[in-house]
């Protein structure tokens, strides 16, 4: 009878942990996941003419609803178990606003993550900077999770699919950047 309860004790540890080696924070603490979010709600298309990267007033911004949006997607990550993070950041101000929203604290501009809305000739050379950036990122063996907010253009191009405003996309990265497989996450 022991023997019994010894049996089924043990296929329930590893069924627990099996359940639980899928869950979100545990695959972002992995070294081979990243989370890519698409900035929050910023209403329109692209961006004004003569818009400037370095005046937010002048680009397309996230308003009352998307600044709610990105503040539920740090709050909700926060349930899934993801305490702290490295969040990274196009330099465009939607999305500097959303990582900022997030509230895992500073963030870093990486210019691989930049828009190539208005280039679009642009967006192979773009993605290959997006996977090198990502290759020396998940080469580091400890490192928090990783959360890099961009645009629809970027993650269209990394993983073939359009997403909407605040949705994310979970990765799982090869060693030279390359998207092995994802999940898409929808705004919470």
């Amino acid at each position: 009878m022991r023997w019994a309860v010894w049996c089924v004790a043990a296929l329930l540890m590893v069924f627990h942990a099996g359940a639980s080696a899928n869950s979100l924070a545990e695959k972002l603490h992995s070294s081979d996941y990243v989370l890519l979010m698409r900035h929050a709600y910023a209403p329109g298309v692209g961006d004004p003419p003569g818009y400037s990267l370095d005046r937010c007033e002048t680009q397309r911004i996230l308003d009352t609803q998307g600044q709610a949006q990105a503040e539920r997607a740090g709050q909700w990550l926060r349930k899934q178990g993801i305490h702290h993070a490295t969040v990274l950041s196009s330099v465009w101000c939607r999305c500097q606003q959303t990582a900022e929203r997030l509230g895992y604290g500073p963030i870093t501009i990486e210019p691989s993550l930049a828009s190539f809305f208005d280039t679009p000739d642009r967006a192979e050379a773009q993605n290959q900077a997006l996977q090198s950036s990502l290759a020396k990122l998940v080469s580091q063996p400890k490192r928090r999770p990783l959360i890099l907010v961009t645009h629809h253009v970027n993650i269209l191009q990394y993983v073939g699919e359009n997403i909407g405003s605040g949705d994310m996309v979970l990765a799982r990265v090869g060693a030279q950047g390359q998207v092995l497989e994802y999940a898409r996450i929808p705004s919470p």
